[in-house]
């Protein structure tokens, strides 16, 4: 077996290495800059019933610990993303795994999206946004109540049940443990932790929020650690697979989070500064591995 090989709920992955939601889109302009096959899978932009404009500009804003953006999860809505989008990847990235990552402005548009997002045969994973800080309906509102975590993942696995189903969660909560049991207790087949941290910057010229939001979600560097911490203390008290995101950089960075207990990582803010960032950490990682004594990626999966 290839070193970086892994298995995720279920599917093979040739790398552990993704791009995060929302940092690539569709896959068409990253794959102008690295081949997508490189990637263990491509995780497609949250993708909702309805188009969403989302957010007027600024959208985006460079702080000292990372990136603010409040892009207010704009997509064409989930017909269009079913007739262009996904068999665009299928036509050209046949044997390339698609995390179909949806949202929604109530649980009724979560379930539903769910169940359309998982009709695509290229789709092998539901990634199920919970934790978006900058919509005003839906995202984070959603993640933040044990209850209502455990309820939507429920419903959507009552309609998806051929696919596994991983819930992001927002690290925007007292204590992390009680929102990951509860995504278990309803059937989640994995988990995606963590999503961005609220945030704000301020323009002295104008004495305003820089974000045309207000507020946005601060993702890079500054998020690592949490997520570090966070997947952590979840990977102790949970066998379900996770996927890791949150500040990955580098080869150092990604296998930090799998020995927290991640079997895989995303790549979200790296993508911005560096348009081959997924294939610079996906080469980078037979070196690091040899310099930490890592056997092969396989050994962080929790299907031993």
């Amino acid at each position: 077996m290839d070193r970086l090989e892994t298995t995720i709920a279920g599917v093979k992955l040739k790398s552990p290495v993704m791009n995060a939601s929302g940092t690539a889109a569709y896959g068409q302009q990253m794959a102008k800059n690295i081949d997508l096959n490189e990637l263990g899978a491509f995780v497609i932009k949250s993708t909702t019933m309805e188009p969403r404009e989302g957010h007027p500009w600024p959208t985006t804003a460079s702080t000292t610990g990372g990136w603010l953006n409040a892009v207010g999860l704009k997509n064409p809505g989930i017909e269009h993303v079913l007739a262009h989008e996904l068999p665009w990847l299928a036509e050209n990235y046949p044997e390339l795994p698609i995390v179909g990552s949806i949202a929604g402005s109530n649980p009724d548009d979560y379930v539903e999206v769910a169940k359309r997002m998982a009709t695509a045969p290229n789709v092998k994973f539901i990634e199920v946004n919970i934790s978006c800080p900058n919509v005003e309906k839906g995202g984070l509102a959603f993640g933040t109540d044990p209850a209502v975590v455990e309820d939507m993942t429920r419903r959507i696995k009552e309609v998806v049940t051929d696919k596994p189903v991983f819930m992001k969660l927002t690290p925007g909560v007292t204590e992390i443990v009680p929102i990951a049991l509860a995504a278990e207790h309803g059937g989640a087949d994995g988990l995606v932790m963590i999503n961005t941290l609220m945030g704000m910057e301020i323009d002295l010229e104008t004495r305003k929020p820089h974000l045309s939001n207000g507020t946005g979600g601060l993702s890079g560097e500054a998020i690592h650690p949490i997520a570090v911490r966070m997947i952590h203390q979840v990977r102790e008290v949970t066998n379900l697979p996770i996927i890791g995101v949150g500040g990955v950089f580098s080869a150092k960075d990604a296998l930090e989070l799998m020995v927290a207990g991640a079997g895989a990582v995303q790549v979200g803010s790296a993508n911005y500064g560096n348009p081959r960032a997924c294939h610079d950490i996906i080469q980078g990682l037979v070196p690091a591995m040899d310099k930490y004594r890592f056997n092969n990626i396989a050994e962080f999966s929790s299907e031993k």
